[in-house]
């Protein structure tokens, strides 16, 4: 999967909050407070891309995701996994606890999940 810039990465995960809409209704839900034009290009660029898809109801286009928002967390999380922390997720989760982002009882929930899945 291709990857993102920034201002891409917030136009996208604002589209997956409207769900489908135009620039406008896109733009409602941004985080960021960018121009309208610029984000008119960007969401152009992300369909260009494949990220979008897009259909014409009178003279207005409105945009969706070609793509999930899983799909793209698990891309997201892989490369900086394998970019960061030596495509180790132990690794990840021993950095978490050592900047005291992950509490004791948070690893016994995530062991817990894991225990649940096997």
């Amino acid at each position: 999967m291709e990857r993102l810039s920034q201002q891409e990465e917030d136009a996208l995960f604002a589209v997956f909050k409207t769900g489908e809409g135009n620039v406008k209704n896109i733009l409602q839900n941004l985080q960021t407070e960018i121009p309208y034009t610029t984000l008119a290009s960007t969401i152009k660029n992300l369909e260009k891309k494949g990220f979008l898809k897009s259909r014409l109801v009178g003279n207005t286009y409105l945009y969706k995701p070609a793509v999930s928002e899983e799909d793209i967390k698990k891309g997201f999380v892989g490369s900086m996994v394998k970019s960061y922390f030596a495509s180790s997720y132990k690794e990840l989760v021993s950095f978490f606890v050592k900047q005291k982002k992950l509490s004791a009882e948070e690893l016994k929930e995530i062991i817990n999940l894991i225990e649940k899945e096997k």
